[in-house]
């Protein structure tokens, strides 16, 4: 193994890594207000968040890379306020990552919230207790493998991200040269062994990444 090799590697499980941790903090929110709450834009909400599902991945990416050009509005606010240019750089990929991978950490966990009985949240208000005291004490100890699910959805999802991050990030050694990227390009350059090495670990991620999910579907359909 070869030190591009290793970093590749180490860059892919970065991205992963960070998109997971801020769909955390954004997907239990976002995910509560979609089980709990009603308002009149929800449904064009739900289908806004899945869009990444079904929408073609470089699709996706031309429109992110449009939006961060700095002759667009936003594009062209980053540069001239943080001196920040997303296209063609680890934060560009970060955000593309964070957007497209949204429904992966919201549907789990709002699926796991509309499947506890309301019955729990009624009592925990009864006895005076808030919504986030009942979010943190009551539901989220009943959603613990909705919550591995959905980071570990996620977290597969993203080490094998290739359109979005191709077209947003390009293939840039260090900074958006991700494993899925290193394989096509190796691929190209008819480096079959290494690619053959990349899609190993990737194959193996993925397969204990199931493996974990199905074993926690299993253990809640035998507690329930």
């Amino acid at each position: 193994m070869n030190q591009d090799f290793i970093d590749t590697l180490i860059l892919t499980g970065k991205l992963a890594g960070s998109t997971t941790l801020i769909l955390l903090a954004v997907g239990f929110p976002l995910a509560y207000i979609l089980a709990y709450k009603r308002f009149f834009i929800k449904p064009f909400v739900e289908a806004l968040i899945s869009m990444p599902m079904v929408l073609p991945p470089t699709v996706l990416g031309f429109y992110l890379l449009v939006i961060y050009s700095p002759q667009n509005a936003f594009g062209r606010w980053l540069e001239q306020t943080f001196d920040l240019r997303l296209a063609f750089s680890f934060d560009g990929i970060l955000l593309a990552s964070v957007i497209f991978s949204l429904p992966f950490m919201i549907q789990p966990l709002q699926n796991g919230l509309l499947s506890i009985p309301k019955s729990y949240r009624e009592t925990a208000y009864t006895l005076g207790k808030s919504e986030f005291t009942t979010f943190i004490r009551v539901l989220m100890p009943n959603m613990i493998p909705s919550i591995i699910t959905a980071i570990a959805m996620t977290f597969a999802h993203c080490i094998g991200e290739f359109g979005v991050i191709i077209m947003v990030g390009g293939n840039i050694p260090n900074e958006t040269r991700v494993a899925s990227i290193a394989i096509y390009d190796e691929v190209q350059a008819m480096n079959f062994q290494t690619a053959n090495q990349y899609s190993f670990v990737l194959f193996i991620i993925s397969l204990l990444i199931l493996t974990v999910i199905f074993s926690m579907n299993g253990k809640k359909k035998i507690l329930f």
